[in-house]
């Protein structure tokens, strides 16, 4: 007797459309909680090598937080190769400018670094304030 292992073909991936409020949040915590909404690692029907994920909606961005006074410790660095052209910008000054960069950035860290990559964080819709013009897909709401 010999057994079969089903395994998820593209068709028959389904997506739903999740809503989480990151007023008061924690940074880090939030960002894992996405990442693995992103991925679908809670599906059973998840599979390494699709993107098996669903759509993510976050609102109340400007209301994110971090613990232990990071605030006015955490950078965020770029460079454009040119010497002497690192940028730094400390967290408040961000969540000041576009606080939505911030959760984007936090959510694409936690994603592995492969082919899928770039397909999930695009499915990841960041809003500042607490409306978003995604309800006509009817998103389920998560309590983090």
């Amino acid at each position: 007797m010999k057994y079969k292992t089903d395994w998820t073909k593209k068709e028959d991936i389904k997506r739903s459309w999740y809503i989480v409020d990151a007023k008061d949040q924690i940074l880090g915590r939030l960002a894992t909680k996405v990442a693995s909404l992103l991925i679908g690692k809670s599906k059973v029907e998840a599979v390494p090598n699709l993107d098996c994920g669903d759509y993510v909606i976050v609102i109340n961005s400007d209301d994110i937080k971090l613990t232990r006074e990071k605030e006015t410790r955490k950078f965020y660095y770029s460079h454009s190769m040119y010497p002497g052209a690192l940028k730094t910008v400390r967290f408040d000054e961000q969540l000041k400018k576009d606080s939505t960069k911030i959760i984007k950035d936090a959510v694409l860290n936690m994603l592995p670094n492969n082919k899928l990559r770039d397909t999930r964080i695009v499915r990841l819709y960041v809003y500042p304030k607490g409306e978003h013009k995604n309800s006509g897909q009817k998103p389920i709401e998560i309590k983090l």
